[in-house]
């Protein structure tokens, strides 16, 4: 019997409203701030409630171009293809792997797992300088191809497919090799559909983790013109240290999230699903 204590469920929802409240507060701030004019923000007061200068700010921060900087709009560019192509690329060849170590049996499966495996002990940030080297050394730098090309393997996703096609039962892969489909058929027609929700689940994480990328972009690239939003960002806050104009700077801060909230939103029932579903 379960007993009912009303004033745990108060308290319990107390404190989930302080959590989100905590979190929420800055970006409240960041968009209050992104319509207000820069005298407002200097004054010493800060203001809760929206102004009037939204549109004249994100109009500020589209068509003035900073000194050494690419365009707002082709940073974000970079940052959309950057992040579209480590999410397909990252899905793409963890899928294959996670279904290879599956559903093949080959001397070292397990070895190649666990080796995959362990790079998760590995991030970018501790292999950044070997990282680096192989990437100057094949001529990548300032390219599409050394932004994404490193930070497309991952382990993480190869688990989580490897893990989710391990419930699926045999007598389908038995009753599939009966019916004459063979490995790509049974890939194609089989895994696909089902992986359907775990994908859109990655999708989302995957997105966000190439969107948000600062310090490898900054390593490799000098051009301005394969500058990515958030290093534009950094250098819109860097370049007005004497005389800040947080406004325009909370404008483009705003814009910037965006495409990761829009897609969590319009995503949000698959991600969920992906997440939390274990029958399939």
């Amino acid at each position: 019997m379960v007993e009912n204590r009303p004033w745990l469920t108060v308290l319990t929802h107390l404190v989930l409203i302080c959590g989100v409240l905590m979190v929420a507060f800055p970006v409240y701030i960041s968009i209050i701030a992104a319509t207000h004019g820069p005298t407002a923000l200097t004054s010493g007061r800060m203001p809760l409630l929206p102004g009037g200068e939204l549109w004249n700010n994100v109009v500020e921060v589209l068509t003035r171009q900073q000194r050494g900087a690419a365009p707002y709009w082709l940073m974000t560019w970079n940052s959309l293809l950057m992040a579209i192509s480590i999410t397909l690329g990252k899905i793409a060849i963890s899928i294959i792997s996670a279904y290879a170590i599956v559903y093949f049996r080959f001397p070292g499966r397990v070895l190649a797992f666990w080796m995959i495996f362990i790079t998760l002990m590995l991030p970018v940030e501790v292999r950044i300088i070997p990282t680096f080297a192989v990437v100057a050394n094949l001529g990548l730098l300032n390219s599409y191809l050394g932004l994404t090309i490193p930070l497309i393997a991952s382990a993480t996703a190869t688990f989580l497919f490897r893990q989710f096609f391990m419930t699926i039962p045999d007598e389908l892969m038995e009753a599939a090799r009966v019916d004459g489909a063979g490995p790509i058929k049974f890939f194609r027609d089989i895994l696909l559909p089902l992986s359907r929700t775990n994908i859109a689940a990655l999708c989302v994480i995957l997105f966000i983790y190439g969107w948000i990328q600062y310090l490898w972009p900054l390593l490799v690239t000098t051009d301005p013109n394969y500058y990515t939003l958030m290093m534009g960002v950094k250098r819109l806050a860097a370049a007005q240290e004497a005389d800040p104009q947080w406004n325009t700077i909370m404008a483009a801060v705003v814009m910037a999230m965006l495409p990761p909230v829009l897609i969590v939103i319009f995503m949000q029932r698959l991600f969920v699903k992906g997440l939390v579903e274990t029958e399939k």
